[in-house]
């Protein structure tokens, strides 16, 4: 033990003797005395982590200074994609209307005699059995009830069955309640088409009243008959399938509608068109009689919903 005790003592006094020879040479280099030295050396410590808590604060300090550059940036970012998005919906929707109106006028040139008023679709209303949508455009117009709506490309939409002053309601041809006098374009033969009521195929048309004995192909084109209300040659829609009725006397074809009625945006009222009568021209339209075959401008509300 007394051996052990002494060669700690030597021990620490080597290490004190050491740190001694070390300070004095530090303090020669230096020029720095003994005492400075050793409060340095127990400040050290404390200046290590004073430096690493400024360096934290300084990089939090940009790092919030920097956030906020970036929240304030990202915000006109958004203000500007706003923009540039409703920019991008404006000429989408000048694109469209362009399309639309140069689609009108090829209409107009194959069709002179057509006269029509442009409107903008402003509700919807849509059941199993209805489908009815309301227009931007009335009587102040020269809208009429039983006046025929069809798209720019001479699609039939439906019929106006009620009318006010600056607006109306349209019911489309998918309605259970429009029935529309038409002829399958390729071979003529002839047929009502009505919508709304064939169980799965809602968005389909029937065209009832066919030959037992007609030829229906896919595709083929149906087209209206003519009458008073809607112009002869608009096109309703495609064949897509064909039967036979219930009682076997009859057969009757399913249509795609020419027009997509889910996606329309505008229509044209046609208020006035030349067409073949049969009769005497209605007193509304003139006095003088107009012979049978002949050509007359009759305004298109003329007669009711069955064309």
């Amino acid at each position: 033990m007394r051996n052990l005790f002494t060669t700690r003592v030597k021990i620490i006094l080597v290490i004190a003797g050491l740190l001694t020879v070390a300070l004095a040479i530090a303090s020669g280099i230096t020029n720095t005395t003994i005492p400075d030295l050793l409060v340095k050396g127990a400040l050290a410590p404390f200046r290590a982590a004073g430096t690493a808590l400024t360096s934290t604060a300084e990089k939090y300090y940009s790092y919030m200074f920097r956030y906020e550059a970036l929240e304030a940036e990202n915000e006109v970012l958004e203000k500007r994609i706003a923009e540039m998005e409703d920019v991008a919906r404006q000429a989408d929707a000048v694109s469209r209307e362009n399309e639309r109106l140069r689609q009108l006028t090829g209409l107009q040139e194959t069709h002179e005699d057509y006269k029509m008023v442009d409107a903008y679709i402003i509700g919807w209303s849509s059941t199993d059995w209805e489908n009815t949508f309301t227009i931007n455009r009335g009587t102040a117009a020269g809208i009429q009830e039983n006046m025929c709506a069809i798209t720019a490309n001479g699609e039939v939409v439906g019929l106006v069955t009620e009318v006010g002053i600056n607006y109306a309601e349209v019911t489309t041809v998918l309605d259970s309640t429009l029935e529309i006098s038409g002829t399958i374009a390729t071979s003529g033969y002839n047929g009502m088409v009505k919508g709304g009521y064939s169980s799965g195929n809602e968005s389909l048309l029937r065209m009832n009243y066919l030959p037992s004995s007609a030829i229906i192909r896919n595709k083929d084109q149906v087209v209206t008959s003519g009458s008073t209300v809607y112009p002869r040659g608009l096109i309703m829609g495609y064949v897509v399938d064909a039967g036979f009725e219930e009682t076997g006397v009859a057969k009757y074809a399913l249509l795609d509608p020419a027009a997509e009625i889910s996606s329309l945006e505008q229509v044209f009222i046609i208020t006035e068109y030349t067409t073949e009568v049969s009769t005497v021209a209605s007193s509304t339209q003139t006095t003088e009689p107009v012979q049978a075959a002949t050509e007359a401008t009759v305004p298109a509300a003329s007669e009711g919903s069955v064309g």
